[in-house]
């Protein structure tokens, strides 16, 4: 008795708005035999478009089910034969009745089947609401759906972060301003998120301007001590086949450590014993502070201790190596600090915004940064990330979106950098046991890592060309209403089909536009616009070219002068003369430092006998407080007499500075 109520209730909607009848039913599938198919008087409002969400009612729920493809099995030679009009079904989920009637509570997936015969409409828009706005509290507009203007397209924002996300579509198609939606979209609702975004073309400042700390190549500080020894070893060395370099490092970086810790919190007294036993606290990976300064000590030990003069190859290289890019203005946010001091507090404080200070998303720009290094800093980001995550128990969900990913997670193995790959992997496999969520933007699916691009439970995928790229998204995709791809190459500027747990229903969606004020900086350059005026001012190439060269020059815009590290500043000596300008291989003549004997630098040998060591280092005696040393003269057969003054010149004008 109680079910004649419901039943009566919705008869004449059934009659009013009923299109056909199931005649297939399949575990997921339904195949519907459309009405009025006779004469060509089919009306309008008949005839169900592609992704139009049906309804069918049965005893307690109102099955929901997406149009997936239409056909006329045998089409009519004239007007006045019968035609038989079949639409496909994806069954998608279900409205449960309640005491009334009434059919408000939406659930995925499908547990009473329609039956042979049963009648399928419309669905109304009390349903369309039902099932795609759910629960306003934890969800957030984007945009609206296709069906049904009105409707808004929600997102579910726990299950969309909770399980990933990617967002995927061709070049121009919208990925970026989507992304910036999405995330404002979110911030909105949550202004005390955590969000990190690498941004690999510095265009999304402008969408987060009053939202966003900007860490650029001109202001990051990621001291070299936070990196793990793979990504040390891709820095400093960058060929795995120069293996003894990599053991010398391998065996020098915890005595490096054990070196600064023991300095830290001994007494002068207990300095002068032995570290070693302190050694054993440190691994290569152990993220604490130690002085390039101690490195190079320790290989100018090694050194001066080898008396064959073929085992002094790869210390030669690695000291080059390292005193090469400690100098380089580029890797000044790594190597250029002053002082090494433990401030990973203060590195995490700012990259995780803990505490948010109204600032919660950071972007990360990446343009200006050595391209050899870009990689390395991606592992950095991606790998703390995690950790940060796993040793705060998850208190601080975290949020890391990696825009163009296929760079950084590349499907081919032999490309892109492994530590990068494994540690944006591990965030996509286990990330979710401690709140930190992945979000996967590229414009090339097919060239993504398949196996982090399926542990993204939710898609939005924009308009796609390539087929390649096509049939990644379809094997990615799991859902009963897959069909709806193949909307795919014929998607409008700002739609998208989104599929997964952080929707209620496989959807497509006409996203919000953006204020002008939000918009990212990926506007398609106006060629015509451009062309139709000419660029005559004298002064354009120079400013021009003075910022080609100040972006690889340093971060300051600036000729970078040689940095200083851990309170010791370079001398003003280089490379040896080379052989080539020596006639007959006659040495030049002998020139002898005084120095304890023994071998080693300093020690009494001829200076073209000594390992090659160019822009050595040397401490400051003076303290740390005292001011910063005059620059040594090099020698003059070292260093031409104009190079020499040009770089005399820069330095003491730094230091005046």
């Amino acid at each position: 008795m109680q079910l004649a109520v419901p039943q009566t209730a919705r008869a004449p909607e059934v009659t009013d708005r009923s299109i056909g009848r199931i005649v297939s039913v399949t575990g997921s599938k339904a195949i519907v035999l459309l009405d009025g198919t006779k004469g060509g008087q089919v009306r309008t409002a008949d005839r169900p478009d592609m992704g139009t969400l049906l309804a069918i009612d049965t005893e307690k729920t109102v099955v929901l089910a997406i149009v997936s493809a239409l056909s006329v099995p045998v089409p009519a030679h004239r007007d006045d034969d019968t035609e038989i009009w079949i639409a496909e079904l994806g069954l998608v989920g279900e409205l449960w009745r309640d005491k009334t009637g009434q059919a408000t509570i939406f659930a995925r997936g499908v547990t009473a089947y329609p039956s042979l015969g049963n009648r399928v409409r419309v669905a109304s828009k009390a349903e369309l609401g039902a099932a795609f706005c759910g629960e306003p509290s934890r969800s957030v507009r984007v945009g609206c759906i296709r069906q049904d203007s009105t409707i808004p397209a929600m997102i579910r924002v726990d299950e969309l972060l909770g399980k990933h996300v990617a967002i995927l579509g061709t070049t121009g198609t919208g990925k970026s301003c989507t992304t910036a939606l999405i995330l404002r979209a979110i911030l909105e609702r949550n202004p005390n998120a955590h969000i990190v975004l690498l941004d690999p073309h510095n265009e999304y400042a402008t969408a987060f301007s009053e939202w966003a700390e900007v860490i650029s190549p001109r202001n990051m500080q990621l001291p070299f001590w936070l990196l793990n020894f793979e990504e040390v070893v891709e820095v400093l060395i960058s060929d795995p086949s120069r293996k003894a370099e990599i053991e010398i490092l391998q065996e020098l970086i915890p005595i490096a450590k054990a070196r600064y810790s023991a300095g830290r919190a001994r007494d002068n007294q207990a300095m002068r014993r032995s570290v070693m036993p302190e050694q054993a606290r440190f691994t290569v990976d152990t993220p604490v502070p130690y002085r390039i300064s101690d490195l190079t000590g320790l290989i100018d030990e090694r050194m001066g201790k080898l008396e064959n003069k073929k085992d002094l190859s790869p210390y030669r290289q690695l000291r080059t190596r390292i005193d090469s890019i400690s100098q380089d203005g580029r890797y000044s946010f790594m190597f250029g600090s002053l002082t090494v001091y433990d401030g990973m507090t203060q590195v995490l404080s700012r990259i995780f915004r803990v505490p948010v200070n109204n600032k919660p998303i950071t972007i990360v720009e990446l343009t200006g940064l050595p391209t050899e290094i870009i990689n390395v800093v991606v592992s950095v980001l991606a790998r703390m990330t995690f950790d940060f995550a796993h040793w705060s128990e998850g208190k601080v969900p975290l949020t890391l979106v990696c825009e163009e990913a296929h760079r950084y997670v590349p499907a081919t193995d032999h490309l892109g950098f492994e530590p990068c790959k494994r540690a944006i992997a591990k965030i996509a496999k286990e990330g979710r046991k401690y709140g930190v969520a992945l979000c996967i933007v590229s414009q090339r699916p097919a060239e993504v890592d398949p196996t982090i691009l399926s542990q993204c439970n939710t898609v939005f995928a924009l308009r796609m060309s390539n087929d390649r790229d096509q049939a990644i998204v379809t094997s990615a995709i799991t859902d009963t209403g897959s069909g709806l791809l193949e909307f795919l190459p014929s998607l409008g500027q700002r739609e998208a089909l989104a599929f997964g747990d952080g929707v209620a229903l496989p959807v497509r969606i006409k996203f919000d536009e953006l204020p002008p004020d939000c918009l990212p900086r990926s506007t398609t350059a106006h060629f015509t616009e451009h062309w139709q005026r000419s660029v005559g001012d004298e002064g354009f190439l120079e400013q021009v070219v003075e910022k080609w060269r100040s972006s690889d020059i340093g971060a300051g815009g600036e000729l970078a002068a040689p940095a200083y590290i851990d309170g010791y500043v370079p001398e003003l000596a280089t490379e040896p003369p080379r052989a080539e300008s020596r006639r007959h291989d006659v040495p030049p003549p002998a020139r002898r430092e005084p120095g304890p004997p023994g071998g080693g630098y300093g020690t009494g040998r001829p200076m073209h006998q000594q390992p090659t060591r160019p822009a050595t280092l040397r401490r400051d005696s003076a303290g740390p407080g005292a001011p910063a040393p005059q620059p040594q003269e090099a020698a003059a057969d070292d260093v031409p007499g104009s190079a020499l003054k040009s770089l005399r010149d820069r330095l003491i004008q730094r230091q005046q500075r």
